[in-house]
């Protein structure tokens, strides 16, 4: 499959790459652009508080993006991961702080908008540090970019991409914040954009990584694979070479198939009507030739203007390198109606300097590295507890209830074990273990909190420090916003801890993109929620909990993580272990009561 050897690249060491990619990055725009201290993180400037400001980024490898879009009237900074990894928590909240001002100096800001594609490392890592950053007291939004037509929606959250459309959605954002809207404003056109882009990509070869030790020939010299993903994901089919004509009009009929999703009811309506007014943008994929991509995007509008596809005007016409995948050779095509956008126009249109918008970037004056200080984690929070009335939590309790929970889940670790070794990758238990181990250390060490509010964040602290993984930041995600929740309270007694959990759930699944039916820990979670919203008594929640999690056991597809790629017979009599950890939790918690 891969025993060729690789291409060659102009590389020193593979693991400095990205580093490296920067300072080059740096040189070139040193009058632009500047490197955040610390961190794989760069930032225009011109950092303007009085203006939203715009954040975007994920894993090396696809560019110009995202620092490529960094530029008056597009983004104020890109967080870069490495080749193809999700940027940390670390860098993104630095990155939040950098461009936004500390709440304690009394300059207000008008809030950061984080816009993010829609992987589940980035949801995760991007969605955790807006909530740290919104419990400092910074004014934060996320939007997720989901434009990949290739899978069919019932395939779940994790087929729906973020690809080169993107980049559209940040020429909107950024020309929104340019002329001074506010965060809501921009969140909303961001979000209009979001909604009616969608984009199809055609690879006719697999990507080679920097450092890889042979060459990706997954797709011979006559076969080609649409909808390949741009890390080389699976895409909808492969098929034998075509016309550059029959291959634009594959994209544009798929795009035009999937369609956008209207109303409150989510009604599925074509991507564009007969004789619409559209934007196109045509992506080389990385290792495309220029004079083929000129072919193809000539091919893109010759079929949108016949019959065949609407007879639709082509208006606006983008051809280039937008969102690449290393050295991929193939295109993607992304399509928007300015006829159901028409408020997006002008927007579209506005100038923006952004490095990788201009053909020609020529620059005078100093070419100095810039190297902004980071800016640092506050020192103490300014929550005053004694402040909140406090009832219904006794310690005594808590202390019995969290030692029978960390019990059950280190027991367990066979089992989930088991189980995750069929369905996933085979670490749920361990990492369930870890994180129970560290809990009843720091509870041995009096670390965690007396009363609800530290608590729930030294439980998110304890998680974070010692599971990793997806669970333990989807885990994270839940305890910070129950604490984020309850300290907004001005009292706290059971019915507030009980909405504090439905805010945490809530969370998980915004971030994570998981719901019930996913075969997911949310097919536990959900079951506890929809409970307490109905008042049930803690029996009843607690059957809810273990009846949604055995029901995974049933389930042969799933939506979200890694059992999203497994046949209906690898899944099938498997309950997923995530979901049993949750309703061990419940029955344990039942037991010390």
């Amino acid at each position: 499959m891969t025993s060729s050897a690789p291409p060659k690249k102009f590389i020193n060491e593979p693991e400095n790459a990205v580093s490296e990619f920067i300072s080059g990055l740096l040189r070139q725009y040193p009058n632009k652009l500047q490197k955040l201290q610390n961190h794989n993180v760069i930032l225009s400037t011109n950092i303007n508080y009085d203006k939203v400001t715009i954040l975007s980024g994920g894993g090396s490898g696809h560019e110009p993006s995202h620092a490529g879009w960094i530029g008056e009237g597009m983004l104020t900074g890109a967080i870069l991961g490495g080749i193809f990894a999700s940027p940390s928590v670390a860098s993104i909240l630095a990155a939040i702080r950098a461009v936004t001002p500390d709440p304690s100096s009394g300059i207000k800001g008008k809030g950061c908008l984080l816009i993010v594609k829609n992987y589940t490392g980035d949801r995760l890592n991007f969605g955790l540090a807006e909530e740290i950053a919104h419990n400092e007291g910074r004014n934060v939004k996320m939007i997720v970019v989901a434009d990949d037509a290739a899978l069919p929606r019932e395939k779940g959250v994790t087929g729906a991409r973020g690809v080169a459309g993107t980049v559209l959605v940040h020429k909107i954002a950024g020309a929104a914040a340019k002329r001074g809207d506010s965060l809501e404003e921009v969140v909303q056109l961001a979000s209009d954009m979001a909604k009616n882009v969608k984009s199809l990509g055609v690879a006719l070869s697999a990507v080679t990584i920097p450092g890889a030790t042979s060459i990706n020939d997954r797709l011979d010299e006559k076969t080609i694979e649409i909808g390949m993903g741009i890390h080389g994901e699976a895409g909808l089919q492969k098929s034998c070479l075509k016309s550059a004509d029959e291959l634009a009009s594959i994209m544009i009929q798929t795009i035009l198939d999937f369609g956008i999703e209207e109303g409150e009811e989510k009604t599925i309506v074509p991507t564009f009507n007969k004789g619409d007014d559209l934007a196109v943008l045509v992506n080389n994929l990385g290792g495309t030739s220029n004079f083929e991509m000129s072919i193809l995007a000539n091919s893109v509008v010759k079929q949108l203007e016949s019959e065949t596809h609407g007879s639709c005007s082509v208006s606006r016409l983008l051809v280039g390198s937008f969102m690449t995948s290393f050295d991929m050779q193939g295109a993607s095509v992304s399509i928007v109606s300015l006829s159901k956008s028409n408020h997006l126009v002008d927007l579209l249109d506005d100038e923006t300097d952004a490095i990788a918008w201009q053909a020609v970037d020529i620059m005078k004056g100093t070419r100095e590295m810039k190297e902004l200080p980071e800016v640092a984690a506050p020192k103490n929070k300014a929550i005053d507890y004694s402040s909140v009335p406090i009832s219904d939590f006794d310690a005594e309790t808590v202390n019995k209830v969290v030692k029978a929970v960390c019990k059950s889940l280190i027991d367990a670790e066979p089992l989930l074990t088991k189980y995750d070794i069929i369905v996933g990758d085979g670490d749920c238990g361990m990492t369930m273990e870890r994180g129970a181990k560290e809990i009843l250390k720091r509870l041995e060490e009096e670390q965690l909190g007396s009363s609800p509010i530290p608590f729930f964040e030294s439980l998110a602290v304890a998680v974070s420090a010692s599971m990793g993984g997806t669970s333990g930041i989807l885990l994270e995600i839940l305890f910070r916003k129950m604490s984020s929740y309850l300290n907004e309270q001005t009292s706290i007694n059971a019915e507030s801890l009980k909405l504090a959990f439905v805010e945490g759930v809530n969370a998980v699944s915004f971030y994570g993109g998981a719901t019930k039916g996913s075969r997911t820990m949310m097919d536990a979670l959900v079951p506890a929620e929809e409970e307490i919203l109905k008042g049930s008594n803690f029996d009843v929640i607690v059957k809810a909990v273990n009846d949604g999690a055995q029901s995974t056991a049933s389930m042969t597809s799933a939506n979200a993580g890694r059992s999203n790629y497994l046949s209906e017979e690898d899944l099938k009599n498997t309950p997923d272990p995530g979901a049993i950890a949750v309703g061990l939790v419940f029955s344990a918690i039942q037991g010390a009561l």
